[in-house]
């Protein structure tokens, strides 16, 4: 069996389309893929419009309830409850995710958008908010570990960066749109309310367009549904390649599934590649979290009114230039992720993301210890336009898109979803108490604090990030068996005596 595998990756390997450059396939060859990108993408668009519409919303708030105006908890508890949501919806996605499928994740997420957005648009008071944001959460949970993973499994290996970085793309367009939208409604009545409601029409749009797109093909084969998966492969790949996706595919699911007679779905981490496999994903998650993304997104009108431009107009405006960067800046990664490599791309961001973050840090620190000037604001602006810049393209998508490569079929939703678990609760982390440290130490000695782990986070990736570019799902397998047994190791003997 051991044989037959090797032979059959090997033909289905990032070598093999060297050998028949012919069957590669481009983003604009098969538009079937790009569509059921996109309708899957709606999910990252409502996760980036449910958190990015918090920043501006929650000025609004604060006019409308003074208890809210009057409490910095508060304020982070209505930001951060969304964020508790999707640590509780990324845990139990992924269950859901390997016991139902990739659409009835989708559905439920759906759901719990419409629901949530419907009870923030008539709370009478904070405390409906909190509940309508954590349902919000949970569905922003759902959406974090579906969508990428599904358009991973659907993804021709030579391109399947690219298109997981487009639900990249849909998320920070999402964040985008919620700017534009808490611009657009600073004069309208119930102006919070409109922000936060209108998520849901989203959600009924997707859920409509779910009847129409197929379940994981991967995920089908795995359930021996192989008829069903053979007719979505081909509408991927065209013959001949069609016939040996099929077959590799056949080969690596009897491997996997011997696997897992010896390895129970609870013990999963017994494994050790899957626990060096998850360090890995799950550091991404966690240092994507960690250097600042959401404090940058979540609170960029108030960090510029913290820097000197006190309106909230002028806030939201200079916000919306921001976010409008960070939907730019995700185009690049998706042109970059498969020609640059998954590991290039993250170490240049987080160099970029240090300078960004010096420049804010040091602004932010002048103006808060006596110099009043609006220089020092503009670079604060220019700061988080910087950071922006550089984040976007390789801290924004790569975590997203090796954490639906580097984990095996049969546990992949597992590990995916507390990968981003991982990824909220640094999150929650992070927004319920920036403005508390604000208020501690200063805006510029917080910034600082970001800068050290910004630090920590490039040496991590030069020391424990492999390149994933171009491999199959089968490769990276492979990556992680080396790294945890060696090369020379006889790799099921290890996977009978992690079982045992």
């Amino acid at each position: 069996m051991v044989t037959d595998m090797c032979v059959s990756i090997k033909a289905g390997s990032s070598d093999y389309l060297e050998k028949h450059p012919e069957r590669r396939i481009s983003f604009s060859q098969n538009f079937y893929i790009i569509g059921v990108t996109f309708a899957a993408g709606i999910g990252g668009l409502l996760f980036g419009y449910d958190t990015g519409v918090i920043s501006g919303a929650l000025l609004y708030i604060k006019d409308d309830f003074e208890v809210v105006k009057n409490s910095s908890f508060l304020q982070e508890l209505i930001v951060a409850m969304a964020l508790i949501g999707a640590i509780f919806g990324a845990a139990i996605g992924g269950y859901i995710n390997d016991s139902l499928g990739r659409k009835a994740a989708t559905i439920v997420a759906d759901i719990c958008f419409a629901v949530g957005s419907l009870l923030i648009a008539v709370a009478p008071n904070p405390t409906l908010i909190i509940v309508g944001r954590f349902f919000v959460g949970l569905g922003v949970g759902f959406a974090s570990v579906t969508a990428p993973m599904y358009i991973a499994e659907v993804s021709p290996s030579e391109i399947r960066g690219g298109l997981v970085s487009v639900n990249c793309l849909m998320i920070t367009t999402g964040q985008f749109i919620s700017f534009v939208i808490n611009y657009g409604l600073t004069r309208v009545p119930g102006t919070w309310r409109w922000m936060l409601g209108i998520a849901g029409t989203p959600a009924v749009i997707q859920l409509v367009l779910m009847v129409f797109l197929p379940e994981s093909p991967r995920w089908l084969y795995l359930k021996n549904r192989k008829e069903e998966a053979t007719n979505v492969l081909s509408r991927i790949y065209p013959s001949p390649r069609l016939e040996d996706e099929i077959d590799i595919l056949e080969a690596h699911m009897e491997q996997e599934q011997k696997d897992k007679v010896k390895v129970k779905y609870s013990d999963v981490f017994k494994l050790k590649e899957i626990r060096v496999a998850f360090i890995c994903g799950a550091g991404l998650q966690a240092f994507q979290q960690l250097t600042g993304i959401s404090v940058i997104m979540y609170y960029s009108p108030t960090i510029i009114q913290l820097a000197g431009f006190k309106s909230n107009e002028s806030a939201l405006f200079l916000s919306l230039i921001v976010s409008a960067i960070n939907a730019g800046g995700t185009i690049i990664g998706i042109y970059l992720i498969d020609i640059v490599g998954r590991k290039k791309l993250t170490l240049s961001s987080l160099i970029g993301v240090v300078g960004s973050l010096i420049l804010l840090s040091a602004s932010c620190y002048v103006r808060g210890h006596g110099n009043p000037s609006l220089v020092y604001g503009w670079l604060a602006v220019a700061g988080l336009a910087l950071y922006i810049i550089f984040f976007a393209p390789g801290m924004g998508p790569v975590p997203w898109a090796v954490n639906t490569e580097i984990y095996p079929e049969e546990f992949r939703g597992i590990c995916g979803g507390m990968s981003a678990t991982i990824n909220w609760v640094g999150s929650v982390i992070m927004s319920i108490s920036f403005l508390s440290f604000v208020d501690a130490i200063g805006l510029g000695e917080s910034f600082m604090i970001l800068l050290a782990v910004a630090c920590v986070a490039i040496v991590f990736v030069i020391f424990y990030m492999p390149e994933t570019k171009g491999l199959t799902f089968e490769e990276v397998s492979n990556i992680w068996k080396e790294k945890a047994y060696g090369k020379d190791k006889n790799i099921e003997s290890m996977v009978e005596q992690a079982s045992t």
